[in-house]
């Protein structure tokens, strides 16, 4: 394989069909740059300035993000591909997302499943469920929807 060496130099570069396997870019500006179609697989990214950035119809699977801000991000249709998508799989499901050591206060979460979801440890100070479907939810063991009636039944 040809070695292509860009040194202290400000190139715009255009590939289209290429194999830049095993490459290596350190200390570089890609601002404003346009990636697709692109095979990334066991990429690794390291002190990235990504803000504005947009990953579209990408495959994260197994994505570890560690000590990123993401103040201002918007993660929306996350999950597998809906019945009318090509990629759409009858009967899959997406193995679960864990979230360990965020900063979230303030967040939202709109129409998001949370079923079978496990929150340990955190802290939920202020948070407010409006028009969520509690069936099944416990707090240290004890059924909401138990207590909820057993509040509703003293009024």
């Amino acid at each position: 394989m040809d070695i292509l060496a860009i040194h202290s130099a400000t190139k715009k570069i255009e590939a289209d069909d290429f194999n830049l396997e095993n490459s290596r870019f350190i200390n570089g500006c890609m601002s404003n740059s346009h990636l697709e179609n692109m095979m990334m697989a066991g990429t690794t990214i390291i002190n990235v300035n990504a803000s504005n950035m947009k990953i579209a119809n990408a495959n994260l699977s197994d994505l570890e993000i560690e000590g990123a801000q993401l103040g201002g991000a918007y993660i929306h249709n996350i999950g597998m591909p809906p019945k009318d998508h090509p990629m759409h799989v009858p009967g899959s499901t997406m193995r679960p997302v864990r979230f360990e050591d965020c900063e979230l206060h303030g967040s939202q979460f709109n129409h998001c499943n949370l079923s079978n979801a496990r929150i340990k440890n955190c802290d939920l100070s202020n948070v407010e469920l409006t028009s969520c479907n509690i069936k099944g939810m416990t707090i240290n063991g004890f059924a909401v929807e138990d207590l909820l009636n057993a509040i509703d039944n003293r009024k």
